[in-house]
Formats: structure tokens, C-alpha cells, sequence
């Protein structure tokens, strides 16, 4: 096996690992809600989640992938390098936060990673004043946009679902209510989780893509028409890494998501991972990387609120925001970092 080869492999190896650990970190945003509200055991959940994040490989074609692979990092500054920088970026900021109990967005982690290891490599190889030059405006700022608009959706969609749920509701005995929202509840986790997986398992797939085409492997034809015979085996190894990594999924963000920010009830959580489903569909076909994370948190908030600004815990909110704030940042300099040792022991061209 020559050198270019075995290179690819390792990078897409480390992709597939930053994958799992994506579905490891962020199955609490798929089985928060459901498991908090006791419709599920935590081991049913996860088993039920992470059939849906591998099922949405049929359904939610592969948009944000290509956003991901060709449209927010120009592909003249990417080599293989680069691709295991920035995804080693990524990997770091997710176990910190996840180990911190953080429901951090491992989608903003790896699109910060990214960029670092791609600015680092211009600095070193043409100069400090060209670094802003790999940076793609149109893909960033539809990402840097949903940043905010995400999870505004995600609360504006949850509060508005829970006062027409009272609405309707309002004359039927509780125990009905939680009964018809037991049943109703495995729905929308079932939604979620397929949104979860047609959102997040396509960004580890534009990497893998953009991998094979800096090695060679991938023609700029293949790059433009959905990677040619590469296709569908990217497709099924990001989303069976994805499902593995729900299956054995991080309990820390559970207690988290599904407890400190508000209690939630069956149809709390039902309106909850609806407005979360709701919002990753749309982005997910419109091709704008979302934070999985960004989006189920602001409907949980929306779905508290509904009942007082007070139900809310807003100093774990305030804690989460901040981390969210510093996630693209935090992993673009890690990676930056590890491109710099790369190179030291490793110089390119």
C-alpha cells in the first residue's frame, strides 16, 4: 500500500471516529427529552434513536454535505493534512465539553476546525495576510446566520406547539394528555432523531468527500455531481458511525438537556422534538449546516416557557450560550495548532 493511500484511509478513519463521537455527544439532543419524560428507559432510547440517525440516510439526500465538502473552504488550500487537523480540532472541543456535561454543537466544532487547519496552511505556505483568503463568504454566512436563527426556530416552534396543544387540550383530564403524549412521544423522537442524522452524519460526509478529492481519488466532476461510485458508500459509513456513536451515547448531556434546563412532561417533549424535527428538515434540505444541539435546546427553552419565564433555568442556558459562543473559535485553534506540529515535523511544499 504506498503512502497516498494509506494517508486517505487514516483521514477517513479519523473522520468516521470524529463521527461516532458526534453521535456519542450529541444522542443526548435525540433522547433527552424522551427519556427525561420516562416514555422510554435510556437503553430503549438509544436503540430507537440510533435507528432513525442511520434510516435518515434515505430520506434527507445530501445538501449540507456538499455546503460542507466545496462551499465554506476553498479547495486549493485542503490536503490531507488539513482535513486531520481540523478534525482533530473538533475531537477535542467535543470531549472537553462533553466530559464538562455542555451540549456543545459538534457541527460548529468541525466547521471551526476546518478553517483553522485551512488558515494555518495558507499562513505557513503563502503568507499571514492570506488567511482570510480560503474562507468561502456565501457558505459561512448562512451558517454564522443560523447560529442565532436555529435555535430561535427551535423556540419560537416549541412555544407556539405547547399554547396550541393547551388550547385544544384544555377540557381533557391530565392522565388522558400524558397518555395520548406517551404514545405520541416516540413519533417525534423518531423525527428528531432523523433529522439529527440527516443534518449531522452529512457534514462528517462532505470531509470524507473533500478527503478523497485532495488524495486524488475524486474527480471535480465527481465533486459536483454527488461524488460519482464514492456515493453511497460515504453515505452508509457516516450514518452507521453516527448510529453507533448515539447507541453508546454521552449520559453526562442527558441529565443536562433533558433535567437542569426545564422539567419537561410527554407533551412538553413531544412539542419540544417536533420543533426540533421541524427545523432540521428544512435546513438539512436547504443545505445549511444547523447545530443539532442549538435547535432542541431553544425548543426546550420555548416549551418551559410556556409556563413561566421562571421555569427555565437560565444560569445552565446562559452556560450553554456561552459555549456555544466559543466553539468555533476554541476548535479552529486547536486544529490551527496541530496543522503548525504537523508541519514542523512534516513540512509540505
Amino acid at each position: 500500500m504506498n503512502r497516498d493511500v494509506l494517508l486517505v484511509l487514516i483521514t477517513i478513519l479519523v473522520a468516521l471516529v470524529f463521527d461516532f463521537l458526534n453521535g456519542f455527544h450529541d444522542s443526548a439532543n435525540s433522547i433527552a427529552t424522551v427519556v427525561s419524560t420516562r416514555v422510554l428507559s435510556p437503553r430503549l432510547a438509544v436503540l430507537w434513536a440510533a435507528a432513525f440517525n442511520f434510516l435518515a440516510a434515505f430520506f434527507l439526500g445530501t445538501a449540507v454535505a456538499n455546503t460542507i465538502g466545496r462551499g465554506m473552504i476553498r479547495l486549493e488550500h485542503v490536503d490531507q493534512y488539513v482535513v486531520m487537523a481540523g478534525l482533530f480540532g473538533a475531537i477535542v472541543w467535543d470531549l472537553l465539553t462533553w466530559w464538562w456535561g455542555l451540549p456543545t454543537s459538534s457541527s460548529h466544532a468541525l466547521i471551526g476546525g476546518y478553517a483553522g487547519a485551512a488558515m494555518m496552511h495558507a499562513a505557513i505556505h503563502t503568507g499571514a495576510a492570506s488567511v482570510f483568503s480560503v474562507i468561502i463568504p456565501e457558505g459561512w454566512y448562512k451558517t454564522l446566520i443560523f447560529i442565532v436563527v436555529a435555535p430561535v426556530m427551535g423556540m419560537v416552534l416549541g412555544l407556539t406547539f405547547m399554547v396550541a396543544a393547551h388550547w385544544i387540550l384544555q377540557n381533557k383530564p391530565p392522565q388522558v394528555v400524558d397518555k395520548w403524549f406517551r404514545k405520541l412521544q416516540l413519533l417525534s423522537a423518531a423525527a428528531y432523531s432523523l433529522g439529527h442524522g440527516g443534518n449531522d452524519a452529512q457534514k462528517t460526509m462532505g470531509i470524507v468527500a473533500g478527503a478523497l478529492y485532495t488524495a486524488g481519488f475524486m474527480s471535480k466532476s465527481d465533486m459536483l455531481s454527488n461524488w460519482g461510485r464514492f456515493r453511497w458508500p460515504i453515505i452508509l459509513a457516516a450514518h452507521a458511525a453516527i448510529a453507533a456513536g448515539t447507541y453508546f451515547g454521552g449520559w453526562r448531556i442527558v441529565h443536562t438537556m433533558g433535567q437542569k434546563i426545564t422539567k419537561l412532561k410527554p407533551l412538553g417533549g413531544f412539542c419540544a422534538e417536533s420543533a426540533g424535527a421541524i427545523t432540521l428538515f428544512g435546513t438539512a434540505l436547504a443545505g445549511i449546516p444547523v447545530s443539532t444541539t442549538h435547535t432542541i435546546t431553544g425548543a426546550i427553552v420555548g416549551v418551559g416557557a410556556v409556563h413561566r419565564l421562571s421555569a427555565v433555568r437560565w444560569g445552565v442556558a446562559g452556560r450553554i450560550v456561552w459555549a456555544w459562543m466559543l466553539t468555533i473559535p476554541a476548535s479552529a485553534i486547536v486544529a490551527a495548532a496541530t496543522f503548525m506540529i504537523i508541519n514542523f515535523f512534516h513540512p509540505q511544499g
